[in-house]
């Protein structure tokens, strides 16, 4: 018999050790992301005392998928149009918080006498939180539903998308020196270019390919077609040369859209459940006590400028993007450490040498310090709002809600000059990017063949095939103009602006000049022309034959009709989970209100009261909108409707006062496995004999259940049994009557049935 793999024994000591620290810390009311973390120290190589993970390089690929499965989740809950809403907070406060941070970083590095590339380094890593932790000390500590958590995941992701851009930069520094604009540059639209791709291409395709398989779909078929998703996308990712959390959260993003999301979830959680324990415990073993010995002071002065000034530089960026007080403050209070992507930007350093040694593991050792803070500084944010509300004048605190009201009127649905040409920019960017990136398939799809006689036909043939594919977006980009009344209106009373309207469209049909001449060129090049003994300029004859395909497209109605469907479905693949709700709120409504759907729970103390006994709008000011039961949907539901166990109730209010009611409402257990109480309720038998009451009687008439409280379950006679017999049967002389009852009916019944008539 071969020898078990060290991994079986590594994964038994680490989810035995882990499900042991999670019970403790579960009874200690404590987060259990700390649980994992205690751990990992205890199993990890520098805790002798303990039994230790001796294959780690297995260990580190489950990790990975840990952080693959988290990542997933985190996007499943995650929505990009909410991230729009949130722009501007998000982007202000990412911007603020990672160039205070990077400064910060960089002067601490100086003063405590560390090199040039040290200190940028130590910038660099300390601006970074980690998205992993902050949702999972959202998730123990039952915060998803809060209005600044939202806010809080969309900064993660800036800063995960910012830390790629970062990544280049360093790289370029570390071996020139200096920063490479050009590389930089490219890096931005490569990364803005595969994100419009894979997420508009997704969410046109992966719920079109549901809706045709959802009559097919299982449970077990429904997971693996689900996570085959997520780790296709993260080999995407990972070719692009972006990290593998970046494609799983994509995809995640992309899922939340569809009918499937909540299911998909549901199904996923146990996987990411499994490997995210073992993720997180992964942390835990990269704790060095000696290291924490050796560089005290310095890990002690880090630790303390992180929990301290980023906590500050982040709600400060919140409070510049226009949020109130309470949420800045709470949001802010996240923020107190640094994650995952530290320790890949100190690999990065390390990787070209140009950081020393000791940089790694005292960035390590902060991270699990303020990792393990992190859950009580989120539950701190509540109280620190109230001490500072406390100290500062009532002025200040009114100044920053006067200023939340203003931006958001100010961000009105007003259309202006500035807005069309944004809009139009925005708009030739996707479609651009669109046809950027079906031109790179077909162009890695084709490749032409040596044969000079077939040669030709196959390069027309593959080009039109190329063109009717591309053809609906070149008709976009190059010929669709709808405006608006507004716009419109805009356009016929000022000069100007007529002016800057046909610029844009100029601008947009050379743009789709350039696009198709490029796909001419590519299939119709000199090789094609010399094939077919022709002398002519090949650039010339794109730019002629474009243009006359261009102009020949600008009348076909099929291109734009075809357009016109991949649009539609397009908007009902981004819409379709909004709108199985009853009504989509208005986007001048969102800042206020927000639908929220919930399960009530049997431990609910609404379960099985009418909604006019309810207090969803006294105490929380939210309304039912609709209640799915089973198979029916109850839209604007009469105050005398009785609630049931596993209704699905729609409400609608403020994001805070939802979030309020949601614990409430869906009531989780104390307990997951629960005891049956003690019964002493038994199966029985008696036999029948010659002079029995009940012989001849039929089973209606003997009245077992209402009498005795007890139920003949089978008859047996003949060494037949008469399994859960009918009402009719008459009992007969000898038979034995099984039957189940508590002891005491029993004696009873048996006392009775014996009686002599």
């Amino acid at each position: 018999m071969s020898e078990l793999p060290e991994l079986f024994s590594d994964l038994a000591l680490i989810l035995v050790t882990a499900g042991v620290t999670t019970v403790l810390f579960k009874w200690l009311k404590q987060p259990l992301v700390l649980g994992y973390i205690i751990a990992g120290l205890l199993i990890g190589p520098y805790f002798p005392w303990f039994p230790i993970v001796r294959d780690h390089e297995s260990v580190e690929i489950w990790s990975e998928i840990g952080m693959v499965f988290l990542l997933f989740a985190i996007g499943l809950e995650f929505s990009f149009k909410k991230l729009k809403k949130q722009a501007g907070t998000v982007g202000i406060t990412a911007l603020t918080e990672l160039v205070s941070m990077c400064f910060i970083g960089y002067l601490l590095g100086k003063v405590m006498g560390w090199s040039q590339m040290d200190s940028i380094f130590l910038g660099a890593m300390l601006s970074m939180s980690s998205t992993t932790i902050i949702a999972k000390a959202f998730e123990d500590l039952k915060m998803k539903g809060e209005k600044f958590t939202g806010s809080v995941i969309g900064v993660l992701v800036v800063e995960d998308l910012a830390a790629i851009l970062m990544m280049v930069i360093l790289s370029t520094m570390s071996v020139s020196a200096a920063l490479d604009g050009k590389e930089l540059m490219m890096s931005v639209l490569k990364l803005v270019f595969f994100l419009l791709v894979w997420y508009v291409g997704g969410v046109f395709l992966i719920p079109t390919i549901l809706k045709w398989a959802r009559k097919f779909m299982s449970e077990e078929t429904l997971t693996v077609f689900s996570v085959g998703l997520c780790f296709f996308m993260v080999w995407l990712a990972n070719k692009a040369g972006f990290s593998s959390a970046l494609g799983a959260f994509i995809m995640g993003s992309i899922l939340a859209e569809t009918l499937e999301a909540e299911m998909i979830h549901k199904l996923t959680t146990p996987i990411k459940n499994l490997f995210g324990a073992v993720f997180f415990v992964s942390v835990g073993m990269m704790v060095n006590p000696q290291v924490l010995v050796d560089f005290w002071w310095q890990i002690l002065v880090i630790t303390i400028v992180v929990v301290v000034l980023k906590s500050v530089s982040s709600g400060v960026g919140m409070l510049l993007a226009g949020d109130n007080l309470h949420n800045s403050v709470r949001a802010g209070m996240c923020f107190g450490q640094i994650g995952e992507f530290s320790f890949i930007i100190a690999t990065v350093g390390m990787s070209f040498g140009v950081i020393d040694d000791f940089l790694y593991p005292i960035i390590v050792s902060v991270s699990i310090i303020t990792t393990f803070l992190t859950p009580y500084m989120i539950k701190a944010g509540e109280p620190m709002f109230h001490w500072i509300e406390r100290k500062v004048p009532e002025s200040w605190t009114s100044f920053f809600a006067n200023k939340e009201k203003s931006i958001k009127e100010k961000s009105g649905n007003t259309v202006t000059m500035r807005t069309f040409v944004l809009n139009q920019l925005k708009t030739a960017i996707l479609y651009a990017a669109i046809l950027l990136a079906l031109t790179l398939v077909f162009f890695s799809v084709y490749t032409p063949i040596e044969n000079h006689q077939i040669r030709p036909y196959l390069d027309i043939i593959a080009l039109a095939i190329s063109l009717l594919i591309t053809s609906p977006f070149l008709w976009a980009l190059g010929f669709k103009h709808d405006l608006d009344a507004e716009t419109e209106k805009m356009v016929k009373t000022n000069k100007a602006n007529r002016r800057m309207v046909w610029i844009l469209y100029a601008v947009r049909f050379v743009a789709t000049w350039f696009i198709t001449s490029y796909i001419f060129r590519h299939f119709l090049d000199d090789d094609f022309w010399r094939t077919i003994n022709v002398q002519m300029d090949d650039v010339i004859m794109a730019i002629v034959a474009s243009l006359a395909f261009l102009l020949l497209l600008r009348g076909l109605s099929p291109a734009m009709k075809w357009y016109e469907r991949i649009e539609r479905r397009f908007l009902e693949n981004m819409n379709k989970r909004e709108s199985m709700n009853s009504f989509i709120v208005p986007e001048v409504l969102q800042e206020n209100f927000a639908l929220a759907k919930m399960p009530l729970s049997p431990q609910s103390h609404y379960a099985g009261l009418r909604i006019r006994d309810c207090d969803f709008r006294s105490s929380y000011n939210a309304s039912v909108v609709s209640v799915d039961r089973a198979d029916e949907i109850i839209d604007l539901p009469k105050k005398d409707l009785m609630l049931f166990p596993s209704d699905e109730i729609t409400f609608i209010g403020t994001e805070e006062q939802l979030a309020r009611l949601k614990p409430l409402v869906e009531v989780e257990d104390d307990v997951l496995i629960k005891e049956r109480p003690h019964s002493n309720v038994d199966i029985h038998k008696i036999v029948l004999d010659e002079g029995n009451r009940f012989v001849g009687v039929t089973l209606r008439e003997s009245d077992f259940r209402n009498a005795y409280t007890a139920m003949v379950i089978a008859i047996e006679r003949d060494d037949n049994f008469m399994l859960n017999p009918d009402a009719s049967t008459l009992f007969q002389k000898g038979d034995t009557v099984w039957y189940v009852a508590s002891e005491e009916k029993a004696q009873e019944l048996v006392r009775c049935m014996m009686a002599k008539q």
